[in-house]
């Protein structure tokens, strides 16, 4: 390229002076009014340069209105015009008996026209009408006094102005107005700003004129220099009001074949990437050289790389029909980060290669076969006694560039022999039945089954057994439980070859059946006598292996007789219910019919109201023979036909099968973990995204479990997904899924965007109006009422635990208080003598004192978490320890109402809050009363202010207020608050004593200045604790 180089911004804009009279030699013609106003001389400057001035100093006569219009001037297609003054004035105070006349300030004005003002305007109109825009009022910095006039000494102001937008004419007048001051015009200089012309990323910016407004941007085009192209289009540059550059877009680059003139910039010609060369001369791209590829990611610039070489060291643990498989990464991955592995399945019929076949689509990888990122795999549902071989490949980015196949490693396993497990059906004193389930992967279809078995008292210590295939004795000793074995120079062989020789002897004493079912009945057996029962399963590649030795019994004859009597009598005993059942039924129609006849005068015309609001209607209502049916009503009214009852998922036996069937398994390939968004109490939390197969992406939340886990953590971290896939309500978090086949272990829930409702409320604080935050509270009671009718205790209902949505939806969520809580965990707890911790300040009395958890534990709950949103996520019981908490309540104390909390929401949380837990309102109830609250928003504008005091049998906590007895003035009380910075306030506003202070308000406190919302609702608690003390002293002061 010719020597440009790229430039970087210009710290320093251009200026354009249309107009200075530094440089006038002769006088400016300016036009002045009135005639004994601004006066042209001649001066010199602080350098003693010759040069042409106004002055106007009329101080001793008033009203003065003396106007300086300068000649016109071109403003060149600038749209803002600066003007620079440099002025001197003298200080009034200096001049004596100028009373009040006199001036330190001159007003500047601008005329916009497409001509000039002529010269002959003189009149009186049109100074007093002339559409002048005033710029400004200027006054000086620095004023001289007679003193400094006398010693010569001047006192130079400097004053810079702008104005604009320019548009109606090509030019404009100035105009100066005195209206007293003593003064002198020393130079007026105008001028506008441009940003200078650049060579900027290779492009040419040609000089731009600033813009209308101070804080304007003009768009600069750019255009590449010689032997330069765009790279992004299109190429421009804004220059600022300040004459500046900023904001590059766009860039031009050396054309192929040319770099920066003495390396001026950057685009220097490079050499080609690591494996790659160019043929011609100013290349642009360089080849890869043989056996290196590039990737379709890859960029022409990269270097080129290789396929990787074959996995090392590959084992194998096999267990009945799944097989473990592991190995080392290759030594060579081909200089790239994005290896992974292909598993390949191919199974055998004998040891010939060409002899085998893809595997099944049935058997499954895990955590798949293609693109795997570690380096093991889990496979299973293969084929019992049948050989497989497994070809571990290993890929990266181009391998699928490479003509050869990818470098691999091949491992050749047999599975285990299918082994059925037997259980007891029933059983005689002379025989019993036995049942197994099939093998899950035979080696082809099962033909029959052959039993096993033997008498246990057969075995002993020591046997002698004739192998029926050879000629000499095997003797086997048999070793007492407690044995250990040690290497001694008789005896080399480990332990379970004396197992074969028991086996052998065992089964040349046991009798054999075969059965074509998975089941059979042994008979000819002895009464109480203990049985050895082994079975295998035939298929057309021969017998598979025994099962374990396992041990069933036979009833002894008394035993059999006694089962047998109670047999009888329990078929007796049901014949005789049967007799009965049928005669009650008997008589309850007849009892029916007879009273539909009495009752049929009524029966036209009504119908019959239960108690709790089941109807039930008339069969004479309807045409035909219709039973009477009775419709449940549910608490919002409509009818179902069933509740759906939650199920504990620590009842199940296997904790897994709760997951299983309420949980959807996701696959990991569907999820994606995008940031961090908080700590659980298993491991972190994520945001992210799913994707289900056909349906569309989602934003999700991810618990995930952490490494080292223990199977208790992993059973309690999955029973919440197990509680969780149960509900399906709006105001209940919904589950996503889980993964449980791959690590992390991982539950995925729906993102709620707004996070949990107490930080939620805090960083909004009081940005909601009442109505808003009782619709909240209206969701999270219809997310309670739908868990209570499903006889569901939540145990942890609070703030934090209630999530919010971009909507303001709020869901309850969090079901797993039953699980053990970490010792440094952030939450309030409390451990209770019967232990396990619960969260003392939402936990009703009960609760905490004898674990009784009931869906009234959980009203007492909503009652605290109706109190945290009105309060906005305050604390509740602020800094009270949590035995303190215990005592109050015990003691019958409760919270007040927050500030500006309707009456009746306080009165809804103290119905929350009453100490027998059958008096407190159900869910169904309190979602009724909110409707109404909503329904009826006039209800909702009382206040604290205007709270009588509560009942006594519920008097209020007062959050640090001070005791009356120790405080007896106002100061003191301030002092008591913390709040001493106000206390001039409250006496300069005549609240000088206590009783006066109990009546302030939340208006009178904005008054006298307290305005951060946290004191006014320290202030007001204090203040209603202190009506309520007065108000019970009363009485007493009075007798």
């Amino acid at each position: 390229l010719p020597p440009f180089t790229s430039l970087s911004f210009s710290p320093f804009c251009l200026t354009e002076t249309v107009m200075d009279t530094r440089t006038a030699t002769a006088e400016l013609g300016w036009i002045s009014y009135p005639a004994n106003g601004w006066e042209e001389v001649s001066g010199y400057d602080e350098n003693l340069n010759t040069i042409r001035t106004y002055q106007v100093c009329n101080v001793f006569e008033p009203s003065q209105n003396n106007w300086l219009l300068t000649t016109y001037i071109d403003r060149r297609a600038a749209q803002r015009i600066y003007v620079e003054i440099r002025f001197t004035v003298r200080d009034c105070a200096s001049i004596p008996s100028v009373l009040g006349s006199c001036k330190e300030t001159f007003n500047l004005y601008y005329l916009e026209t497409e001509r000039a003002v002529s010269e002959g305007i003189k009149g009186v109109e049109y100074w007093a009408n002339a559409p002048f825009l005033k710029v400004d009022t200027i006054a000086a910095d620095e004023s001289f006094s007679q003193v400094d006039f006398g010693g010569r000494l001047m006192k130079v102001n400097t004053e810079v102005r702008s104005f604009g937008p320019l548009s109606k004419g090509k030019g404009f007048h100035l105009a100066f107005q005195d209206l007293g001051a003593c003064m002198s015009l020393l130079a007026v200089r105008v001028f506008y700003k441009k940003c200078p012309s650049v060579v900027q990323n290779f492009a040419f910016f040609p000089e731009t004129l600033t813009g209308a407004e101070s804080t304007s941007l003009v768009i600069a085009r750019g255009s590449c220099i010689p032997n330069a192209e765009e790279v992004d289009v299109p190429i421009k540059l804004y220059c600022n009001g300040d004459g500046e550059w900023m904001v590059p877009i766009g860039s031009c680059s050396c054309k192929a074949g040319f770099e920066p003139d003495n390396g001026n910039g950057a685009g220097l010609c490079q050499q080609c990437p690591l494996n790659s060369r160019s043929t011609i001369e100013a290349a642009t791209l360089c080849g890869c050289r043989n056996g290196y590829y590039r990737g379709d990611m890859d960029k022409a610039e990269d270097v080129c790389t290789s396929v990787p070489s074959a996995p090392r060291n590959v084992v194998s643990v096999v267990n009945q029909t799944s097989v473990m498989v592991e190995w080392h990464p290759p030594r060579d991955i081909g200089h790239r980060e994005d290896l992974s592995y292909n598993v390949l399945c191919r199974r055998c019929h004998s040891n010939e290669r060409r002899a085998c076949q893809p595997c099944d689509d049935s058997v499954a990888f895990i955590p798949g076969k293609q693109g795997l990122k570690e380096t093991m795999v889990e496979i299973s549902k293969l084929r019992a006694h049948t050989s497989y071989t497994f070809e571990i490949q290993a890929v990266n980015g181009v391998s699928n560039k490479s003509p050869y196949p990818a470098q691999q490693l091949s491992i050749n396993i047999t599975t285990n022999q299918a082994v059925p497990i037997m259980h007891q059906v029933s059983s005689t004193s002379r025989s019993f039945s036995l049942s197994w389930p099939p093998p899950e992967q035979p080696n082809g279809i099962i033909l029959d089954y052959e039993i096993l078995y033997f008498d246990k008292l057969c075995s002993s210590p020591l046997r002698s057994a004739v192998h029926p295939s050879t000629s000499f004795n095997l003797t086997a000793w048999i070793p007492p439980p407690s044995f250990q074995a040690f290497p001694t120079p008789y005896m080399s062989f480990p332990l379970d070859r004396f197992d074969i020789a028991a086996s052998l002897s065992s089964s040349l004493n046991s009798s054999m059946v075969q059965s074509k079912i998975p089941n059979v009945v042994l008979e000819g057996l002895r009464p109480g006598t203990g049985y050895v029962v082994q079975v295998r399963a035939r298929t057309v590649a021969g017998y598979g292996a025994y099962s374990k030795d396992m041990l069933f019994q036979t009833l002894t004859d008394d035993e059999y007789k006694s089962e047998l009597g109670q047999q009888l009598s329990l078929i007796a005993g049901s014949l005789v219910g049967g007799v009965c059942i049928v005669s009650l039924v008997a008589i309850g129609i007849i009892c029916t019919r007879r009273r539909q006849l009495k009752e049929s005068v009524y029966g036209d015309k009504l119908q019959q109201y239960n108690a709790g609001g089941e109807v039930t209607m008339r069969p004479d209502m309807f045409s035909g023979p219709t039973p009477t049916v009775t419709f449940p009503t549910m608490s919002d009214g409509h009818s179902s036909p069933g509740v759906k009852i939650y199920i504990d998922p620590f009842t199940y036996e296997d904790p897994n099968e709760a997951v299983r069937e309420f949980a959807k398994e996701i696959d990991p390939s569907c999820v994606k973990i995008e940031e961090v968004i908080g700590s659980g109490e298993f491991g972190e939390v994520y945001k992210g995204r799913l994707k289900p197969v056909g349906k569309k992406e989602i934003t999700v939340a991810i618990k995930t479990l952490k490494v080292g886990f223990s199977e208790r953590q992993r059973r309690d971290f999955l029973s919440e997904a197990s509680i969780m896939g149960q509900f399906d309500q709006p105001n209940i978090i919904r589950l996503e899924g889980v993964v449980t086949k791959s690590r992390p272990t991982m539950i995925i829930t729906e993102f709620m965007e707004n996070g949990a409702l107490d930080s939620f409320l805090r960083q909004n604080d009081g940005q909601f109006p009442v109505i808003q935050l009782v619709g909240m509270l209206r969701g999270i009671t219809s997310g309670m009422r739908y868990l209570a009718e499903m006889s569901y205790v939540h145990r942890d209902l609070a703030a934090r635990n209630i999530l919010v949505n971009s909507n303001l939806v709020c869901k309850v969520s969090d079901f797993g208080l039953s699980r053990y809580l970490e010792e440094d965990t952030s939450d309030p707890t409390y451990t209770s003598s019967l232990g396990g911790k619960i969260p003392v300040r939402w936990t009703a009395p009960e609760a905490i004192a004898y674990r009784k958890f009931t869906s009234a534990s959980d009203v007492w709950s909503y009652g605290i978490v109706t109190w945290e949103v009105m309060a906005y996520g305050e604390r509740p019981y602020w800094d009270m320890s949590n035995q303190d908490v215990i005592n109050a309540i015990e003691q019958d104390f409760r919270l007040p109402a927050p500030m500006d909390c309707p009456v009746v929401l306080h009165q809804l949380m103290l119905d929350c809050w009453q100490k027998d837990r059958n008096s407190r309102p159900k869910f169904h109830d309190l979602v009724s009363m909110l409707d109404k609250m909503i329904r009826n928003p006039a209800s909702l504008k009382t206040g604290t202010n205007n709270i009588p005091p509560a009942p006594s049998h519920h008097p209020l906590l007062d959050r640090g207020a001070p005791d009356l007895s120790s405080v007896s003035s106002v100061e003191d009380w301030l002092a008591a608050l913390k709040m001493t910075q106000y206390r001039d306030s409250f006496l300069g506003s005549g609240f000088t004593s206590l009783p006066l202070v109990t009546d302030i308000t939340a208006e009178d406190l904005q008054r006298i200045g307290v305005a951060l919302a946290g004191h006014q609702k320290k202030i007001l608690t204090s203040v209603q604790s202190m009506r309520h003390n007065i108000d019970d002293q009363s009485p007493t002061e009075s007798v």
